[in-house]
């Protein structure tokens, strides 16, 4: 009889109530929250990435987007849940430069845990084409032949920070405009308005294409597959200006290392197939590899050359 045990507990496990069983990650849907709005890159690759994790996972994982406001909704959003099933799917400025935009903030740098990149966006600089200024020596060298005439926008967070780079290394003086909606810029940009534009690839590719405002060149260490003849600053020997518009998946300081490992490898797995790069390169994103000490080590990277960005700027101001 004794030898019959082991079967007779193994029928009783099958057997038990659902509820007495031991459940392993996920147990209901996943939430992935974008701090930009339906259609951008980083929403497109997140929706990839969802159905794809939603086949592993035996869970649905969806998108919830809450743009606005320089990604704070969408942060207040994942730490209000802190159920372990919400995640942020974000730019790296909510840790890197949100604090130097923002006197006060709903949250602290350190409730947020990097967990896994996911792509990169792709940024870069424009110029209107009555310039005739095609690489960032012309741009350099146009401006610095005209100081203080010169003016250029660019979107809030990185791209601006890339301006003020630019300007502090090449010892520029130019003007901002400042948009609170970017639209408009596009528009002033091609008609000569406004002189440089900054902000992500996919929107500047179009006037590429159409001669009116030229991509002079793309910070992220590789070139952007939808323009591919334009050179990144590296290439163009500015290696210093080289940001990289990282997204990634964050959680909340109190997530188990048991669900941020299982997260990172297979997010990792996903990201590394042939068949997601081609679809997010087809978005105007790349996708982007790496362990989450990889990650938090690019972040802090970020926020180490913004920050002394941002105190050159306060110095001249």
């Amino acid at each position: 009889m004794r030898a019959l045990r082991p079967l007779a507990y193994a029928l009783a496990l099958v057997v038990m109530p659902a509820t007495a069983q031991p459940q392993t990650w996920p147990q209901k849907t996943v939430r992935f929250i974008i701090p930009l709005p339906p259609g951008s890159g980083t929403d497109l690759s997140g929706r990839l990435l969802s159905e794809r994790l939603t086949e592993r996972w035996g869970q649905p994982v969806v998108i919830e987007n809450r743009q606005g406001a320089d990604g704070i909704p969408a942060v207040t959003a994942i730490l209000s849940a802190r159920d372990n099933h919400t995640f942020l799917l974000s730019f790296a400025g909510i840790i890197t430069f949100n604090h130097l935009l923002h006197d006060r903030l709903p949250y602290e740098r350190a409730d947020l845990v990097p967990i896994v990149p996911v792509v990169d966006n792709f940024l870069g600089v424009s110029a209107t084409a009555s310039l005739k200024v095609k690489s960032i020596a012309d741009l350099i060298a146009t401006a610095r032949a005209q100081p203080g005439k010169l003016n250029w926008g660019a979107t809030a967070g990185l791209p601006r920070y890339i301006m003020l780079a630019l300007m502090k290394s090449a010892g520029l003086d130019m003007v901002e405009v400042g948009y609170r909606d970017f639209a408009p810029a596009y528009q002033d940009l091609n008609q000569g308005r406004l002189h440089f534009a900054a902000t992500g690839v996919p929107t500047l590719v179009p006037h590429h294409r159409a001669g009116t405002a030229p991509l002079l060149f793309v910070t992220n260490r590789e070139r952007s597959p939808q323009a591919p003849d334009v050179a990144t600053v590296r290439e163009q020997g500015h290696p210093d200006l080289t940001f990289e518009g990282t997204v990634g998946l964050y959680g909340t300081r109190d997530m188990t290392a048991e669900i941020k490992r299982r997260i990172a490898a297979d997010v990792t797995a996903v990201v590394a197939d042939p068949a997601f790069r081609a679809r997010t390169e087809s978005v105007g994103t790349a996708p982007r590899t790496g362990t989450p000490d990889e990650f938090a080590a690019a972040i802090e990277e970020q926020r180490a050359n913004i920050a002394v960005i941002h105190e050159a700027t306060a110095k001249r101001q």
